[in-house]
């Protein structure tokens, strides 16, 4: 008989153990990953532009962006993939509701929302998707937000709407907000099944068979006319040159959609989905920095204040996750861990 003796563990602020360094890098990791998602997002307003200018609608710029990032994941997803088909079986339904409700519905949400709102209010609603997961995490999981959670909240919300700029014409209509609120469900999506580390999906296999789903979603609303497929001039122009519409879709394909999402489920993996979201705010920042780069479209001051409070927003929300647990909180676990020490094992 095996007698296993369980010595109790004091934790330290000060732990320099393996398990403890080694979650340090994965979280720096994976706030690097973070902003390179964002940023890698960030591109896609400015990289679309001039499709949407040359007459592409965007139904048929958002699908040819999908279809071209899952046909770019096809290869190297099936050799990640090799020997483990089961696993697309068994995750069937993540991956239609990953490929449809985060992907799918959330763009197309954001584009109905748009055709009746500002672009800077359709966003703000998106972009209450960070909240939408906070909320979930206490509904599902009785995560109740703390005190610096909240702050960061309100102060990115407050920052999202300085960086829009929605006072700035800003228009109201009930079905517009619908559809903005519909692509803030999406977002949160997005986040919580990107999340998920239990069910064995590597990052690009998600990644590639919810574009998969997605993109045949897409193309199954354009047929029957629900979503306006269009297409425009063979060139268009950005940068004060002409060049073909395959340069543009190649980018939003290959670096606005493969490598985000892929990088993006990493990411939040990594973080979890609560300080993933509000890592995700600052692919607003950097949109407006690539729109001042490459469209000459200089920030305002405000902008500039609205960002600051975005910054200050995430750090505040990190900051409340690296805290420890009160104990009335439903996820507290004692300081006094209980676990098997090396060498005490003992054969009676």
């Amino acid at each position: 008989m095996v007698d296993q003796q369980m010595t109790p563990v004091i934790a330290t602020d000060t732990d320099s153990s393996p398990t403890s360094v080694e979650r340090g890098r994965s979280i720096t990791m994976g706030i690097w990953l973070a902003l390179l998602t964002a940023a890698a997002f960030g591109t896609s307003g400015v990289i679309a532009k001039p499709l949407l200018d040359a007459g592409w609608s965007p139904g048929t710029t958002v699908t040819m962006r999908l279809s071209g990032a899952a046909l770019a994941l096809t290869l190297p997803a099936l050799i990640v993939l090799r020997g483990r088909w089961h696993l697309l079986t068994r995750n069937a339904g993540l991956i239609i509701g990953y490929g449809l409700l985060a992907m799918a519905a959330c763009q197309v949400f954001y584009f109905n929302a748009v055709t009746t709102l500002s672009v800077g209010v359709a966003l703000l609603l998106e972009y209450l998707g960070p909240v939408l997961v906070v909320a979930w995490l206490w509904m599902r999981h009785g995560h109740r937000p703390r005190r610096w959670t909240m702050i960061g909240i309100l102060l990115s919300i407050i920052g999202l709407a300085l960086v829009l700029d929605v006072t700035g014409g800003m228009s109201l209509d009930f079905g517009g907000v619908l559809w903005g609120l519909g692509a803030a469900v999406g977002l949160a999506a997005y986040f919580v099944l990107s999340a998920r580390e239990d069910t064995g999906m590597p990052p690009i296999v998600m990644a590639w068979s919810g574009m998969v789903v997605a993109s045949l979603a897409l193309l199954v609303t354009g047929l029957v006319g629900i979503l306006p497929m269009q297409t425009g001039a063979t060139q268009v122009a950005f940068l004060g040159s002409s060049m073909p519409w395959f340069v543009p879709v190649a980018w939003l394909a290959l670096v606005a959609a493969a490598l985000a999402y892929a990088t993006g489920i990493v990411a939040t993996r990594k973080l979890g989905s609560k300080i993933a979201s509000f890592f995700g705010l600052t692919e607003v920042m950097f949109a407006v920095v690539f729109a001042w780069l490459f469209l000459g479209e200089m920030p305002l001051r405000v902008q500039l204040v609205g960002g600051l409070l975005i910054v200050a927003g995430v750090v505040a929300v990190r900051y409340d996750e690296g805290r420890p647990l009160p104990e009335s909180h439903p996820g507290y676990v004692s300081p006094l861990a209980v676990a098997p020490v090396a060498g005490s094992e003992s054969v009676a």
